[in-house]
């Protein structure tokens, strides 16, 4: 029995279907739908079952038991989650406004002793990955408009609530009932005014039903009109389950191959002398001596189980698993037959789906930190004008990896020259060629306007000439001297 299986049984999950076995993998499992109104009525429409885009309510809540325990127990879903977190934020990440205000305002939110944003970012986008949802409470405090977060557990939320209008637009979060009895609705920030976003049936939805406070919600692997994230690892569950279910067999395997008996014979004997030999016998100990006769022969005999090698089989499950992840194989110490070249090439695509979460991660950074700024303004009486920089909100993450620039710098040496001589033959203009050069220049980290930068370098140029000019003691003469042939030069214009 594995220790996923274990955790099941020990906390019961299914307990509701004795039926299932342990090998029904959790696909077939989260298929039967259930409506999970839990005696709340839906806002968002008549229908009497739950939106077949999402999991049931059970299953929800199975799969992000199931996610946590994976994360904890399993290694290589540890790594499935660690590894990318790395990537993303071993750093650290950062908060910026060109407005030196807001910016201090940003700060003070970011470090605040509740927010703690630079010890808790690494959790927070951990139970992201691993819970498929994440949502924060906003509480904003009165006078200054400040905001502090609090967290809501995903496997807290009984449904999220889309607009009747906008299936793809979540409003609100209806909470499960705690030990009291007590129930929240939360309505989801928007940024902006109601009014001008939502139709009235919708704002009237939002003002007159979610009164328990406003949240900040953000979910991963989802549909766009469903109403529940997904977790990173629930394609990988069965599978990531199975090998360890393998690994521990083959512990047991191993443990079979290291056993042997004693096999004793004794020639001629009948039923009676053997039965009384074995009440004596006593096996031979390490560096013991087994004195017998002609009549008695001792050997050790171990299994011989007819098993292949199983390397194969565990590389086959374990690449299936690292597969559906994006993952190259040695990253998870399989080497295989790759080398430095080969290996090189297999992580582009594991970094772009990393590009891809970072995107993610860095729109919600910078939506949080609209918000906290909107907060403050409202207090204030001003609109924000999301179109101006001073209200622009940038999250700065690290490089996903060390940029190998080598290539980069001998290509440029070698476009420049080629550009250069082109200018020189009338072939290209300067702008076109600086453009070129921008191309390249990109993949350092550098971004520029080819037009612009142009224009400053003429102007750098002009002024270093003149500078030169100015210091060179051969056209640098005497002031008699020169005021001399200014005048010469003025009579002979004339």
């Amino acid at each position: 029995m594995s220790w996923t299986q274990r955790f099941i049984n020990a906390f019961g999950f299914g307990q509701a279907e004795p039926s299932e076995s342990r090998s029904q993998p959790l696909r077939e499992a989260v298929s039967a739908q259930g409506n999970g109104e839990e005696g709340w009525r839906r806002l968002s429409g008549g229908l009497d079952s739950i939106n077949e885009r999402d999991l049931a309510p059970m299953a929800q809540d199975r799969m992000q038991k199931l996610a946590e325990y994976l994360w904890q127990s399993n290694l290589l879903a540890n790594r499935l989650t660690e590894l990318p977190l790395a990537y993303l934020l071993a750093e650290g990440v950062s908060l910026q406004c060109k407005d030196e205000e807001h910016q201090v305002l940003l700060n003070q939110f970011w470090a605040d002793p509740i927010n703690n944003w630079p010890l808790k970012l690494e959790g927070r986008v951990r139970a992201l990955g691993l819970l498929g949802e994440q949502c924060y409470i906003a509480n904003v405090r009165d006078g200054d408009g400040f905001v502090r977060l609090g967290y809501l557990d995903p496997r807290q939320i009984a449904t999220v609530v889309n607009d009747p209008g906008n299936p793809e637009q979540p409003i609100g979060v209806v909470t499960k009932r705690d030990n009291r009895g007590r129930q929240y609705k939360y309505r989801v920030i928007v940024l902006g005014e109601d009014s001008e976003l939502f139709s009235e049936n919708t704002c009237r939805i939002r003002t007159e039903e979610f009164t328990d406070g406003e949240c900040l919600l953000y979910q991963l692997n989802k549909f766009p009109n469903g109403s529940r994230g997904r977790s990173d690892l629930l394609g990988q569950m069965d599978w990531l389950d199975a090998y360890d279910e393998f690994l521990f067999n083959e512990l047991d395997r191993i443990g079979y191959l290291r056993s042997f008996v004693w096999d004793v014979e004794l020639k001629g004997a009948d039923d009676t002398a053997v039965k009384a030999y074995e009440k004596t016998f006593v096996p031979p100990g390490p560096n013991s001596t087994f004195v017998h006769n002609d009549n008695v022969s001792l050997t050790a005999k171990s299994p011989t189980l007819q098993a292949a090698d199983t390397s194969e089989s565990a590389r086959l499950l374990r690449n299936h698993v690292l597969g559906g992840s994006t993952m190259p194989e040695h990253w998870f110490g399989g080497g295989g037959d790759v080398n430095r070249a080969a290996a090189t090439e297999m992580g582009e695509p594991t970094f772009k789906m990393y590009s891809m979460r970072q995107a993610f991660l860095k729109i919600m950074l910078e939506e949080i930190g609209r918000h906290v700024l909107l907060c403050h303004a409202r207090t204030k009486g001003i609109t924000p004008d999301w179109s101006d920089d001073a209200w622009q909100v940038t999250a700065v993450f690290p490089e996903l990896l060390n940029r190998d620039i080598t290539k980069f710098a001998s290509a440029m040496q070698q476009l420049v020259s080629s550009v250069v001589q082109m200018i020189d033959a009338g072939l290209m203009t300067e702008e076109t060629a600086l453009k070129i050069v921008a191309d390249v220049a990109q993949r350092f980290g550098q971004d520029f306007d080819a037009k612009t930068e142009l224009e400053a370098a003429r102007k750098e140029a002009a002024a270093r000439k003149a500078k030169r000019d100015a210091e060179d003691v051969f056209t640098n003469l005497p002031a008699d001297l020169a005021a001399a042939r200014a005048e010469a030069s003025g009579e002979s214009h004339a």
